[in-house]
């Protein structure tokens, strides 16, 4: 089909000398990717010789691991790109439409964390020559239903990088600039109805940005936080919306995904949206577990997120480590030396029932 892909190797000798060989070849930066998965698992970056064995051995044992598959593949790693997709949806009819971008740069070890829509960075004719490129890639597969085709984008050009045969964590923020429901049509796929004919495309509108709730704690550099979910707080509003797995008394293990929720908002610039953004995780209140909404909040303040020249390196670059501990709000100081005050053995329900002299909202006054 003519499109520019990034140089690697994705054949069947999966040695190790070989796939140093191949790494040579290709030339230093290179990805190693598990075949079999994503979300950060099973990725090295080689940078030399000297480490490529080591970390390739890691890479597959880490892919056996998470995917019943050490089988890897190689790709030149672009130190400077952005990593933006491109929703798709072909119907019933074969027809593919693409629903716009989103910009997906703000990632560590590979796993995103926020996700925009749209992109910042695009032209106009940009924008048509990557979503017509999304489009001719799911026509020529013959594919039905939602998917993203995925890009990485330096200096000008961009380059395919796959294609997930699914609907993603971050499509809310397609849903709230394109005006369309696309769990709903999955399901009018499926009962094969026509889900976008040529006239009911829109435009897109206003910008939104999704942040990924993680229960680590960022001042030990995102180890995972486990334990019981306490009082939960989300302050519902316009243009927001919250999508969450976890209500008060669950529990968080260390077996899965440390991803509790999704903070998602809409406003009609991206300056307006990462002020509202900012309030919202403010606002937003999650006992029990610590949460990486502190880390967060500095990433949406950073200078080069907010001009959104940022790369998949942001994180690398600008928080490499433990995010220290912000001071807490006149709300989260009260709540504190009120639970100090609590005698042992009483609950917080007879201890605070009575109604008291907080200046705040509490949600435990009259439980």
């Amino acid at each position: 089909m003519g499109l520019p892909l990034v140089p690697g190797y994705q054949g069947k000798d999966q040695s190790i000398d070989n796939l140093i060989g191949e790494a040579e070849r290709i030339g230093f930066p290179v990805i190693v990717k598990a075949a079999a998965g994503g979300g950060g698992r099973g990725m090295k970056v080689l940078r030399s010789r000297e480490e490529a064995r080591e970390l390739i051995e890691s890479a597959q044992r880490e892919a056996q691991s998470a995917f019943g598959s050490p089988i890897v593949f190689l790709e030149k790693y672009l130190e400077r790109a952005k990593h933006i997709e491109f929703q798709v949806f072909a119907d019933c009819t074969g027809r593919a439409v693409h629903l716009n971008e989103r910009e997906c740069s703000v990632q560590r070890r590979h796993q995103k964390i926020i996700e925009e829509a749209m992109s910042p960075s695009l032209t106009l004719e940009l924008r048509q020559k990557m979503g017509e490129a999304a489009c001719l890639i799911v026509e020529a597969a013959n594919y039905r239903g939602a998917g993203t085709v995925e890009f990485l984008f330096q200096d000008g050009q961009f380059y395919l990088l796959e294609v997930n045969t699914r609907l993603q964590v971050e499509h809310p923020v397609t849903e709230l600039v394109m005006g369309v429901d696309l769990v709903k049509a999955q399901i009018r796929t499926a009962e094969n109805e026509a889900v976008f004919p040529e006239h009911q495309i829109r435009a897109a509108r206003g910008h939104s940005i999704e942040c990924r709730i993680y229960a680590e704690d960022p001042e030990l550099g995102g180890v995972p936080s486990t334990g019981r979910i306490g009082h939960v707080h989300w302050p519902e509003g316009p243009g927001r919306r919250f999508d969450y797995g976890f209500d008060p008394n669950d529990e968080v293990t260390p077996f899965y995904d440390s991803m509790i929720a999704k903070v998602i908002v809409w406003d009609e610039t991206r300056p307006r949206a990462i002020q509202k953004m900012l309030r919202v995780l403010d606002e937003s209140v999650i006992f029990g577990v610590k949460t990486n909404i502190p880390l967060l909040k500095k990433i949406i303040n950073h200078p080069e997120f907010v001009a959104g020249t940022m790369t998949t390196r942001f994180m690398d670059q600008h928080f490499p480590g433990p995010v220290k501990r912000e001071k807490k709000t006149g709300e989260e100081q009260w709540i504190k030396e009120a639970l100090r005050k609590i005698p042992k053995g009483l609950s917080v329900a007879t201890s605070t029932g009575g109604g008291g002299s907080s200046p705040f909202h509490t949600p435990w006054r009259g439980i």
